[in-house]
């Protein structure tokens, strides 16, 4: 008896072939085509300046590692639990196993899951990054991306660093059930203590962020920042649009709408998101910070003397 899946991919073998847009590799050749304003661009320059289009700003997505030699000041980089992998705890299977499905992604991609966590520094000062890698099974959030998350929010209220987590994400992965879902209530409970202890938390919504992510952490934040014409949302717009029987307005769920709608505080463009994310951080340091932040050996602030003995005196 065939599957759902087998008699989906029977009936499109009977439709009229369609040509698809060929997606291009940024690092094979010497010259890359813009997508949308189909100009050509040396690649070492378009890399440069951090894969955005010079002619129309048109960003092209990016890869967790990528994104973290981009904010983060070179040699400070310090990763937290790579060694947490996912498990299949349903026993999944659509046209192939769960467990095998994310054996190919962590051979294609290089990572144990779909973000990367840990702490650094950004124009000096320190923070906890958490980056989304939409390559690996489109960014989904199972278990052991809330798992990451959770942790790199619990460690960075304990150091008093800021957070900061770039969400591109399709939403929660529907392989791990109702697994994933938790991850939405647990990231978001994380972040409440975070916020209790009066520090700093920000989302950078690139392309695109949707589902559970936007429905949780993604919309958490202190200051929300969108990249220029990112994709953000909850359902796609065809299952608004059948839902509602209704035409949703031109530029719905993009980054532009939701800045005019009060969504988000503001869209700013990669080339300019170290300075920007720098400039908020240096603006909510905590106090002890601020009157006398000393670098330890492995890049991070410590406390000042002063401030530590003010902490003693208040015990």
């Amino acid at each position: 008896m065939s599957s759902l899946f087998d008699w989906f991919a029977n009936i499109r073998k009977t439709e009229a072939p369609v040509q698809k847009q060929q997606e291009r590799e940024i690092a094979d050749g010497l010259w890359t085509k813009c997508n949308v304003c189909s100009s050509v661009a040396y690649t070492k320059d378009l890399q440069a300046n951090q894969l955005v289009c010079p002619e129309c700003e048109y960003h092209n997505r990016v890869e967790s590692s990528e994104r973290i030699k981009q904010l983060i000041d070179a040699n400070t980089w310090k990763p937290l639990d790579e060694d947490i992998r996912p498990v299949d705890p349903l026993g999944f299977r659509d046209r192939k196993e769960y467990s095998v499905r994310l054996q190919d992604y962590q051979a294609k991609t290089g990572l144990t899951d779909a973000v990367q966590t840990g702490t650094g520094l950004i124009d000096g000062l320190p923070l906890a990054l958490g980056v989304m890698d939409f390559s690996f099974m489109g960014g989904s959030m199972g278990s052991v991306v809330g798992e990451k998350l959770c942790r790199l929010i619990e460690h960075a209220t304990a150091e008093q660093f800021p957070v900061v987590i770039v969400c591109s994400s399709g939403g929660a992965r529907m392989q791990e059930g109702l697994f994933s879902l938790m991850q939405m209530a647990k990231i978001s409970g994380a972040l409440q203590r975070h916020q209790t202890a009066k520090l700093l938390y920000v989302p950078i919504l690139a392309h695109p962020t949707m589902g559970g992510v936007t429905a949780s952490f993604a919309m958490l934040g202190d200051v929300i920042i969108a990249e220029p014409k990112a994709t953000i949302g909850f359902a796609g717009r065809r299952v608004i649009e059948q839902t509602l029987r209704e035409k949703l307005p031109d530029g719905f769920q993009t980054s532009e709408y939701l800045l005019e709608h009060g969504f988000v505080d503001s869209i700013v463009p990669r080339t300019s998101l170290k300075k920007t994310l720098a400039q908020l951080i240096s603006l909510h340091q905590p106090f002890y910070a601020l009157m006398s932040p000393l670098k330890s050996q492995n890049g991070h602030y410590s406390k000042s003397a002063n401030s530590q003995q003010r902490e003693r005196n208040a015990l």
